[in-house]
């Protein structure tokens, strides 16, 4: 009797994550809101074995506000629904290369020399001084800038190898109204103790950023620092960023401190002090409160708020 042949399936997965973030706190314009602090997302992502060492993956993340539950910068309606993500790609020994929407090489990467990890918007200096003449993509909102994501792209990163890794970002597109195609990279080194990335990007107007990252850590001490110079098209605006951070990790809590400026022309735009204390409740839930100090050209204000996230 012949051998019946039956096909091989493939195993494959798909997953539901994110994380709710919600405090209150006082603004730079000194107003109290009830609001996102960090940030909230849905994602969905899933993989596919390919066999031969092959994998296929997919991400769609949409980003919104917990207090209204509208998707994020709703008023202005400029934000696609899949704001944080919408990729489709491959991965194997030669790393991963993806398409569609989603961070470039330069944001992919740059949050790991921020003690808040460039999301909290009271406290982290890089959230208000990094990029400061540099969007993405100026036209992927709805035709307004986006700082952080570029469309119609692809993404490459390679696989670690003795702590370095590449990561590329670039459209072979050309927009009505592109002065050039947006491409940019990132070097990373981390192994051991010390991390570090130098990278360049270049946007589709024209507009430019160069970055340094350094971190390194001593037991449960986290000492980090960026410099930043991004300019606009045709260098009529030069930004010069320099942000310095510190985490320290004992038991369940977790305590940040960061200081940076931002240099605009000559002049110093905006300086930030800031500091901040996390509780850990569970491995996904934690309540937070920050503080900081923020001096513009002729005026100043002192931001604060407590607040709560849990990841899923």
């Amino acid at each position: 009797m012949p051998a019946l042949s039956m096909p091989v399936l493939a195993q494959s997965s798909v997953n539901i994550g994110g994380m709710v973030d919600i405090g209150v706190y006082r603004d730079a314009a000194k107003t109290w809101n009830v609001g996102t602090i960090q940030r909230s997302n849905l994602a969905f992502t899933g993989t596919e074995d390919l066999g031969g060492g092959l994998s296929a993956f997919f991400t769609l993340s949409t980003r919104f506000d917990l207090d209204t539950g509208a998707l994020e910068d709703a008023p202005a309606k400029s934000k696609p629904f899949w704001h944080g993500e919408s990729t489709v790609g491959v991965k194997g020994a030669f790393g991963s290369i993806k398409a569609g929407r989603a961070l470039d090489a330069l944001y992919a990467n740059d949050w790991n020399f921020d003690p808040w990890y460039y999301f909290d918007r009271i406290a982290s200096p890089a959230w208000d001084l990094w990029h400061y003449n540099y969007p993405s993509d100026p036209k992927a909102n709805g035709g307004k800038a986006e700082y952080g994501r570029i469309d119609n792209a692809l993404f490459y990163d390679s696989p670690v190898i003795g702590g370095f890794s590449l990561h590329v970002s670039g459209s072979p597109e050309k927009r009505d109204g592109d002065t050039r195609r947006p491409l940019g990279g990132a070097l990373k080194y981390a192994a051991g103790p010390v991390t570090a990335m130098v990278s360049r990007e270049k946007n589709s107007a024209g507009a430019s950023d160069t970055f340094f990252g350094l971190k390194g850590r001593i037991g449960s001490l986290a000492l980090m620092g960026a410099y930043d110079v991004s300019k606009t098209p045709d260098n009529t605006s030069k930004a010069k960023a320099l942000t310095l951070g510190a985490q320290y990790t004992v038991g369940s809590w977790t305590l940040n401190g960061g200081w940076g400026q931002v240099d605009v022309d000559g002049v110093k735009a905006e300086k930030v002090l800031g500091t901040g204390v996390i509780y850990a409740l569970s491995k996904r839930t934690s309540v937070y409160a920050d503080l900081a100090h923020k001096k513009f050209v002729s005026d100043s204000a002192n931001v604060y708020g407590v607040g709560v996230a849990h990841s899923f």
